[in-house]
Parts: structure tokens; sequence; C-alpha cells
């Protein structure tokens, strides 16, 4: 070596001691089985010819019963997401106009609106329902119904198309929406559309925030374990019209700033058949409840105001609680899914901070390691910023999350499959991808879901999708404050 080379620096060599000690920790079971095999291989041919055919005939009848015995795998067919038209575009003048109709002389609650909207990361092309489109705006239950039939039928016949889905192919049923819950329901009203069989398995969520879509998932997983063969159809959404807040209180204005019209139908099925046509499988999926105080409650919830006006309130307490809700979710996810390089790392750190008493930093798992798309719930910009904060991502990682809210708005429960959608337009999407489902609401929950790409998703999608007529201006630059009204 010359001698006015540069010596390696310390850093320099942390980071060739970091890449040694993952190689061996995330490779430790293989060098510990490959001898074992060996040694048993070898045992087997010591032994007789009785014996060892006694022996084979043991370990297969243990892989048989392994096999049955394991939960049958759940495949994520196909999902589509609600695309609005461009009438029923909601620039920020007409949302405006808009309030100043309902509130008339409340000044000071249009001019929090306006400093909501000029930072909320929305762009001018977020839509709302069409009772919205009035004046006065309709904010009946009958036009929540017309909002309803809009955004499910249309996710639900873009699904069909898409998967060539017929209605005696349907096993169970699921919709969830949190604040919208007509009798007869949502369900029954999917049922009676698409003359769904008789005997279908059919469940209604409400009350359950922005984290039902999950939950929904869940409830799918549990019910396709139980009934082998099946196919679940399941719908997530919230409607907006009959919960526009006409009051002044501040929390529950912001509701009517962030939240748009929104909709997804996502099919989910145990059939072997549907192995190869699936997009994605279902690895892990983990919930969460922080629940330990009132405060969980009062994150978000919907309640009247002194003039008795119901509306959906977001309170202060919203990213604490939603931050321990979630690290409560990292430790169950962690072990599931995380090399074991970075799981020696956390528990050394907690040893250290617990055991020792040493004033480390909380070690953050490097979640990239493990995953390579994240889709994190559009809440708001607050809520993306934190969560990029808290699990150290980049700029890219968390672009899906910023890019929905651009274009979509808080679509609650359905936001995380129009991320999806935006990281499939895009082309990023390729055979045995891992992506990571986040989704935090009311109550207060973080879900998390764990897919695995089965085939490389077709770029442009074929049937375009919701970004079909826009992801070529995407990504944006936005800025911290839009525009002055």
């Amino acid at each position: 070596m010359p001698e006015n080379s540069p010596p390696f620096s310390t850093a320099g060599k942390l980071n060739y001691v970091k890449l040694g000690f993952r190689h061996i920790a995330d490779n430790i079971l293989s060098y510990f089985l490959i001898p074992i095999i060996a040694t048993v291989a070898v045992q087997l041919l010591r032994l007789d010819l009785v014996q060892a055919l006694f022996s084979s005939i043991s370990i297969i009848i243990i892989f048989a019963v392994y096999i049955i015995s394991k939960p049958s795998s759940i495949y994520l067919v196909d999902y589509s997401c609600y695309n609005p038209s461009k009438a029923l575009r909601s620039p920020f003048s007409f949302f405006m106009e808009n309030s100043e109709i309902i509130r008339k002389n409340k000044r000071k609650s249009l001019e929090f609106q306006v400093r909501i909207l000029e930072r909320s990361g929305l762009s001018e092309e977020t839509c709302l329902a069409p009772g919205f489109h009035y004046i006065p705006p309709k904010l009946a239950m009958i036009d929540a119904k017309v909002e309803a039939e809009l955004v499910i039928f249309s996710a639900i016949d873009s699904l069909i198309q898409k998967t060539d889905l017929k209605h005696r192919d349907i096993d169970i049923l699921i919709v969830n929406c949190s604040v919208f819950s007509p009798a007869p329901s949502l369900t029954a009203m999917v049922m009676n559309k698409y003359n769904l069989r008789g005997d279908v398995r059919s469940y209604n969520l409400t009350g359950m925030g922005c984290s039902a879509g999950l939950i929904s998932v869940d409830l799918a997983r549990i019910l396709l374990q139980n009934h082998p063969n099946s196919n679940a159809l399941v719908i997530s959404t919230e409607i907006i019209t009959p919960n526009y807040y006409e009051g002044n209180e501040r929390e529950m204005l912001l509701p009517n700033c962030l939240f748009r019209l929104g909709a997804a139908a996502v099919l989910l099925s145990n059939k072997r058949c549907s192995q190869r046509r699936s997009k994605y499988k279902l690895m892990n999926l983990v919930r969460t409840h922080k629940a330990s105080d009132d405060k969980s409650y009062k994150c978000i919830h919907q309640e009247e105001d002194v003039e008795g006006n119901l509306g959906i309130k977001l309170s202060k307490d919203l990213s604490v609680i939603g931050g321990e809700a979630l690290k409560s979710n990292i430790m169950t996810l962690g072990p599931l899914v995380l090399p074991a390089s970075e799981q020696l790392l956390f528990i050394f750190n907690r040893i250290g901070t617990k055991l020792l008493n040493r004033k480390w930093k909380p070690y953050v798992p490097d979640f990239t390691k493990a995953f390579d798309h994240f889709c994190i719930h559009a809440g708001g910009r607050a809520v993306i910023n934190e969560m990029q904060k808290n699990l150290r991502l980049s700029a890219e990682h968390i672009e899906p999350s910023r890019m929905t809210l651009h274009r979509f708005g808080n679509t609650s429960s359905s936001s995380l499959w129009y991320e999806l959608s935006y990281i499939e337009s895009k082309g990023r999407m390729k055979k045995g991808d891992m992506v990571w489902q986040i989704a935090l609401g009311s109550g207060f929950k973080c879900n998390s879901a764990v897919w695995r790409c089965n085939r490389s998703v077709e770029t442009p999608p074929v049937d375009g999708g919701p970004w079909e007529d826009c992801i070529d201006r995407y990504p944006v630059q936005i800025p911290e404050v839009v525009f002055t009204l």
C-alpha cells in the first residue's frame, strides 16, 4: 500500500464491524443448520435399511402433519380504488365559498379553515361528495346514501372488471365505514345491488376510524382460515356527507379541511387456484390498541358542541397517543419481520438502558432492511411527518403517503390502497417485494399488515387505476404554505 494512502477512519471501521455483525446474525441459522443436517444424514447412512426406512417415514409424517396444521395462506387477488370524476373536484375557493354559506358571519372559523388548507398538503384536485356541490350544500341522510352508493358501487364495479368476479363467487362480505351506519346496513345495500347469495357471511364494521381497513382485512383473514376454499370481498370507505361540521370549535373544524371522497374494494382468497393470479400474499397482520387512559378515546371521536352540531374531533393528544400505539405495534411486529441483526441490536439497547442504567438513545430498528415499500395512512401532513421521523424513513419511502394526501386528501381507511396503487403505477412493485401498511385510527389503534408481492405488476396498470390521468406529474414538490386567500 502506498505510504501516502489515507488510513481507514474510525467511522469506516465501525461500518465494517456493523456489516460483519449483520451478516453473521442474519445467517446464524444457516451456520447452525448445515452441521446439524450433515450429522443427521451421516447417522441415517449408518443405519440398516429397515431403520433408515422407518426414520424416513417418521420424518415425512411429521412434515405432513406440519403442513396440514399450518393455517391456509391468504392471498390478495386484486383491489380497486374509487376514482372520482373531475366534476366533483373541490378547489379551495369552492370549499371556502360553501363554508361561508354555512357559517355566514363566523369570520374567525373561516380564517382558521383558510390557514389549515394553506398548510394541509392537499391540492386543488381533491374531491367532495355530490351533496357539497349544491348551493347551499345538501347534507341530509339521503345525500349520504347517494355518496355511499357512488363510491362503493364504483369501486366494486372496477374490481369486477379487473378480476372477472361473479356474484356467486363471493362467500364473505365485509364493509367498514366509521361514522355512517344506516339501516338497512351498507352490507345489505351491496348484497341487494349485486344479488349475492343468501348464505354470504356479511359484516358491517362502524366506529373504528381510519384504521378500520386493516381491521376488516384481519376479520377476513380469520374467517378465511376457518372456511376453506372461499373468497372475501372487503370494502373500506368513509362517508363524509352527513358529518360535515357546521359549528366553530377548531378541533372539530380540522376534519372538514382534510377528509375527502374515497373508497377501496379488495378481493381476498384462500383458494389454491388463486395463488398464481394473486398480486400479494398476506405475511403478517398485527393489531394494537392503546387504551391506558381516557386520552386514547379523546384522540379522534365524534361528539356534539355546545350548539348541538355533530362533528369529528381531533385532539392535541393525537400525536402522543398515536406514537405510543405505534411503539406497541413495532414491539409486536419487529420480531416477526426484522432480520436477526436488527433484533439483536434492539435487544442490546434495551438491556443497556433497563438493566445497566445506561443513558443510551432508544434504538429504532432499520425497517428498510425488512420492507421495500411503506404505505402509511395519509391522515394529514403532521401525521406523515411524525411517522417519517419516528421510523427514520427517506423521502422516497414516504412519497406514496404524501402524494396520496396531495391528490386525494384523507380518504380515511381506504388511503392505504391509494398509496399501494401509487407504488404500482410508478412501476416500483416487483415480484418478491415486501410492503408494510400502517393504519392509525380512533381508540387509539395502530394496525399493521405485511404483504409480499406475488408477481411483478404491469406498468402502467391495465385498468388505469385512480392515478391513470395524473401519475406522470408525480411526485410534485409540496410547499409549506400553498397560497394566501
